[in-house]
């Protein structure tokens, strides 16, 4: 079986496990991808023997639904796959264009959705998603949620649930002294946010449940590790706490999985918005897969993610954030608890061997139809 995956986010390495496995369970893989997107860089691995790995030129790079790739139709004619796996969404530019060479040189194709908000898209992009409906042949979707989505805007042909994963050779429980000194998190209770600093992203609530803590907690510290538009706001509100707080730049993959391994609990306070809810949350997965407890609010994706690894707070209660991490922090038992359900629950769902199965169960299924 040949199949060409095209992907923007295949420019990190990590993403690209997932593709080694599909190539270690028997299928050629040609990946094509960009030089970069965005901060993030290209990115060599020692797994990038298992596939064929092409960088073509992007055009509207770090354009999200409006790049494209220069010299795409050259490399659907040289590879010649028995399928075009398009891992992007179905409005996209880059999804069009797939389309078109795929129907044009009648090759199956199939798309990934995130989309959990049923929206309504303006010209063009309403015309490209009608294209790429009719003449795709199955769709993959991160939730049965993002499926249903999917389903109201019209797509009537087989849809496919596969999640994201976590790479378990990165991420596993491997907690050292060193690592928490690194990060001033040695010998307190390290309550770890990592995102955007919007208002989105609940920091903003976590902030306002984590002040009385630290208040009467001096042994309680806050690791932030993200960057966004709230963070003079927040320097200004936490400056009396500055002993008690670690702002951090957003992390590679690498360093994330120290830091993760550094902290107590990550608490991941998402509140959706009229366009936007959290769609996976792939630091959930990070997290539970280095045993790490999480305290969440119960929005989008994050009940499904993490199952009964994690404590879920009514989304907006920040006097129930506040109440959960103190019981994380006064309950060691339970902290154990979660923390063993969430590796178990990693092991059995969301390892990029597990993904990668079930992606290829989804191809055999698409072509013996």
């Amino acid at each position: 079986m040949r199949v060409l995956w095209i992907s923007k986010a295949s420019v990190t390495a990590s993403y690209r496990k997932k593709i080694a496995w599909l190539a270690r369970l028997g299928v050629t893989v040609t990946v094509v991808t960009g030089n970069a997107w965005g901060p993030w860089q290209f990115e060599s691995a020692p797994d990038d023997s298992f596939y064929r790995l092409i960088r073509l030129p992007q055009r509207l790079s770090n354009r999200n639904h409006f790049h494209w790739y220069t010299g795409l139709d050259p490399v659907v004619q040289s590879v010649k796959p028995d399928l075009i796996h398009v891992d992007e969404e179905h409005y996209s530019t880059v999804t069009y264009q797939a389309a078109h060479l795929a129907h044009r040189h009648n090759i199956p194709y199939i798309f990934q959705t995130w989309q959990n908000i049923y929206k309504h898209y303006p010209l063009p992009f309403s015309r490209m998603q009608a294209y790429v409906f009719q003449h795709a042949v199955a769709a993959l979707a991160g939730t049965p949620e993002i499926e249903a989505v999917v389903r109201r805007q019209g797509f009537k042909k087989p849809v496919f649930i596969v999640p994201l994963g976590v790479d378990s050779e990165i991420f596993f429980p491997n907690p050292r002294p060193e690592w928490r000194s690194e990060f001033h998190t040695q010998d307190r209770f390290a309550v770890g946010f990592i995102g955007r600093l919007v208002p989105e992203k609940g920091v903003l609530d976590l902030t306002d449940a984590l002040l009385p803590r630290l208040s009467h907690n001096r042994d309680w510290h806050w690791v932030i590790a993200g960057s966004g538009p709230l963070k003079a706001s927040l320097s200004s509100r936490l400056a009396a706490y500055d002993a008690q707080v670690t702002w951090l730049p957003w992390l590679g993959t690498l360093d994330m999985a120290k830091l993760m391994n550094s902290l107590d609990v990550l608490v991941v306070p998402s509140k959706a918005t009229a366009r936007w809810k959290e769609q996976f949350g792939r630091v959930l997965i990070e997290a539970m897969a280095v045993k790490l407890p999480v305290v969440a609010y119960d929005s989008g994706a994050i009940a499904a993610v993490v199952g009964p690894a994690g404590v879920l707070v009514k989304e907006g209660d920040i006097r129930g954030l506040g109440e959960a991490l103190l019981k994380i922090s006064e309950s060691p038992d339970e902290a154990r608890l979660l923390a063993q359900l969430g590796l178990e629950r990693i092991q059995s769902e969301f390892t990029q061997q597990r993904v990668a199965s079930k992606i290829l169960s989804a191809y055999e299924a698409i072509l013996s139809g």
